[in-house]
This record gives structure tokens, C-alpha cells and sequence, in this order.
């Protein structure tokens, strides 16, 4: 009966998804509804979980999907209405399997944060310590999986009907955001990541950073109990001067060991926006949510290393050459053409802001922004398709970018010397 039961709801689900979808098309076709890119992203909100976070790998993969739908999908927030706590006071019993009482003195009942996957919750436990409790929402990994398998079936006709676009990839594309949403509904797999990212920071002696502790007792793979951080976000700086001296040292510390997990630890911090990223009230910095990690091969990391390294110092030679190493092509690619191209790029770059125009730190962000998935075309125009880590390390960078822009705008990041950007 539940297969059945199921198998309804599936087909329920994909009717719901094609309906939304068509109207969207219906309308777009009119030309009575906004461009494109944003009736897109409108429609993927309103579709729930999957698309949500379908739009945010969209947002992230300038090496996949055109400028201006990355650009409109930057919008696409993982930000939805809190379930009722008797729902998630339901969830937290049925997992531990004993009553709630044995293990947690106080459940606040209004969540800290509601994401389309899960919601969190201050609690704490009777032996007194502070923690959160990481909720699955109920039914989220059958939505996950019926939407997923309809887009890559449809993916898969797609590449029938139009064989070009079987070279991008599509069905593999779907395979991917399938496999990295389903790790995000394996809290044991993120409570592993937690584990393992602090024993990468024992090892390499990093006392200045931290990651939560998880509390295995009380954690399953739909509720994750971790210790409850108190602290702010790296871009507030206001209340970072409160509880650390230098900004700009702490800053330092956040980006030493990011870099230096790219070598160091088996997977990297994916996600490194604002809120994933604290200053704690004893001054270190505190990295959250380990449910999106990358991982990318020693000869890749050393391509986009070479490739830093080469942007530095202005060789558009070198740039070309490692640009290669990391792309994916079917095709013999001309160094000396794609060379011509970059150094072609730089000079418009110059020519369209002058030294003498005022610094302005968003605009700045939207400069980086738009080189990055400028150097990214102009690699695709040769040939090159990049893989989705590489495009999750420049999202990351773009980050970086953002805090030096707000706690250290004096700091240049690629001379500092206190900064490991390529060890």
C-alpha cells in the first residue's frame, strides 16, 4: 500500500511541477510577465525544496548555466515558514527513540532558521550544555527524489531531441545536484564532515578556528545535535569589534584555513556565505553548516593554484595554460589564441574603470563577479567546459572577496604576506 501510496503522490508531485512549469511558459510566451531569468527563479520558488535549491546550483555554476540566469538566481533564498514544533517535537522522539525529556532539559519551540530542507532550534541538554537541534522536515527526500528523477528523465529527452546539448551534459548536470542534495539530507554524513574538519584543525595546530561539536548520542540522519555557537556573522563588523581586537587578523584566520583545507583535509567548506562563518565571543572564528562540502583532485587544485598564481602576476600565457588543465575538452585548445583572448579581456577591463574612479565595494563584488564568469565564456568559446568544483572554489573566492572588501578594504589579497592563499 505505502509503494502505491507513493507512486500517487509521485505522479502528483510531477503533475504539480509540469502544471507550474507550463503556466510559467504560457505566460513568458505572452510577454506579459517579467524576463526570463526571473520568471524562472519566480517559478522555482514557488515549486518548493528541490527547485530551491535547484536555483541555488544555478547561482553557483557560472561554469554551467548563461550570466544572467546566474546573476538572477543569486536571489533564490533557502528561506521558508517554519513548521508547527509539535511537527518537529514529533520528529525529534520518533528519532531518538526514547522520550524527549531523557535527553534535552529545554527545546526553544520558535526555530532559529527555517531552510527548505531542515529548520534549527535552540535547545539545551539536561547534562547542561547549549546546543541546536538540525531538524529534517518530514517527506523532503521523496520530494528531493521524485522531482529530481522527472527533471533528469526529462534532461535525458532533451538531449535526444537536440543531440548539442547532450556535450553540455544536462542529465550529468542533474546527476550531480541529485547526489549533493541527497549528502545535504544525510545529517550523519555532515556530522562525519563536522568530525573530520575538526581534526584537520588538531592536526594542522589551527587554534584560532572551530567547528561545532556534534553530539552523537542525540543524532540520527534526519536530527543533527550540535553545540550552539554564540557569536556574529564575519560581515558585521560593528559587533566583530567587540570581540576581537584586529578584524583584519581574524579575517586572515577565516581565509589561512579555508586555503588551507584545499590541501590539508579530504573536502573543503562549500558554502562559505556570511551566516556559515562567525566570530565567536572568544574571539575565533566559528564555520557552520558542513552539509555542502567539495572535493577536487591534487592535479586540479594545483591547475586553479598555477591559475592564481598567473592572474597575480598578469601572464596571460600561464592563465591560458592552467586554464586548460582544469577545463574538460573534446578538442585540441590554442594556448596562444585563448592567451590573446584574456589579455583582450583585461585591456577592456582597464579601459572601462580608469584608476582615477572611486572604489565602491559592491561595485567591486559585481567587477569580480563578471570577470570570473567573463574568463569562464571566453574558456567555453575555445572549447572548455570546467567542472562544477571549479565553480564552487570561485564562488568561495567571491566570498573571501566580499569580507576583504568590508573588514579590510586597505588589504591586498594577493601580496599580503600573512595570507597562504597557494600552500
Amino acid at each position: 500500500m505505502g509503494t502505491v501510496t507513493n507512486s500517487l503522490k509521485g505522479a502528483f508531485r510531477i503533475g504539480q511541477t509540469v502544471s507550474v512549469l507550463g503556466r510559467a511558459g504560457v505566460n513568458w510566451v505572452r510577454g506579459d510577465r517579467p524576463p526570463a531569468p526571473r520568471l524562472l527563479r519566480q517559478t522555482f520558488e514557488s515549486l518548493g525544496a528541490t527547485y530551491i535549491k535547484l536555483g541555488q546550483f544555478i547561482a553557483s555554476s557560472p561554469t554551467f548555466f548563461p550570466k544572467e540566469y546566474v546573476e538572477e538566481f543569486q536571489y533564490c533564498l533557502d528561506r521558508t515558514p517554519s513548521l508547527p514544533f509539535s511537527v518537529i517535537r514529533k520528529i525529534i522522539r520518533d528519532e531518538l527513540g526514547r522520550p524527549i525529556e531523557d535527553v534535552y532539559s529545554d527545546i526553544d519551540p520558535v526555530a532559529l532558521a527555517s531552510a527548505s530542507i531542515a529548520q534549527v532550534h535552540a535547545a539545551k541538554l539536561v547534562t547542561g550544555e547549549d546546543v541546536v537541534i538540525k531538524v529534517q522536515k518530514p517527506g523532503v527526500e521523496n520530494i528531493l527524489l521524485t522531482d529530481l528523477n522527472f527533471l533528469y528523465l526529462s534532461a535525458k529527452i532533451l538531449e535526444t531531441l537536440a543531440p548539442k546539448l547532450s556535450w553540455t551534459s544536462l542529465s550529468g548536470i542533474v546527476e550531480e545536484i541529485q547526489r549533493t542534495m541527497l549528502e545535504e539530507c544525510d545529517f550523519i554524513k555532515e556530522a562525519n564532515n563536522l568530525k573530520v574538519f575538526r581534526e584537520f584543525l588538531h592536526n594542522t595546530h589551527n587554534e584560532d578556528a572551530t567547528v561545532p561539536r556534534v553530539y552523537e548520542s542525540c543524532s540520527t540522519r534526519r536530527i543533527l545535535t550540535m553545540e550552539r555557537f554564540h557569536g556574529v556573522p564575519l560581515t558585521d563588523l560593528e559587533s566583530i569589534r567587540g570581540y576581537a581586537r584586529d578584524p583584519e587578523r581574524t579575517l586572515i584566520t577565516a581565509m589561512n584555513t579555508w586555503f588551507s583545507s584545499l590541501t590539508q583535509c579530504e573536502f573543503f567548506h562549500a558554502d562559505v556565505h556570511a551566516g556559515n562563518l562567525m566570530v565567536l565571543k572568544d574571539g575565533r572564528v566559528g564555520f557552520i553548516d558542513f552539509g555542502i562540502v567539495g572535493r577536487i583532485r591534487p592535479d586540479t587544485w594545483q591547475a586553479v593554484s598555477d591559475f592564481i598564481s598567473t592572474v597575480m602576476v598578469g601572464n596571460f600565457e600561464g592563465m591560458a595554460d592552467a586554464m586548460i588543465r582544469i577545463g574538460i575538452t573534446h578538442q585540441k585548445v590554442q594556448v596562444a589564441e585563448l592567451a590573446a583572448d584574456l589579455r583582450r579581456l583585461y585591456q577592456q577591463m582597464d579601459t572601462m574603470v580608469p584608476d582615477e574612479v572611486p572604489y565602491q565595494a559592491e561595485q567591486a563584488e559585481d567587477d569580480v563577479n563578471n570577470i570570473l564568469m567573463d574568463m569562464v565564456r571566453i574558456g567555453e568559446g575555445h572549447g572548455l567546459h570546467f567542472p562544477r568544483e571549479f565553480a564552487l572554489l570561485l564562488k568561495q573566492f567571491l566570498y573571501f572577496d566580499r569580507y576583504v572588501h568590508i573588514l579590510a578594504p586597505e588589504m591586498d589579497v594577493f601580496m599580503d604576506e600573512r595570507l597562504n592563499m597557494l600552500h
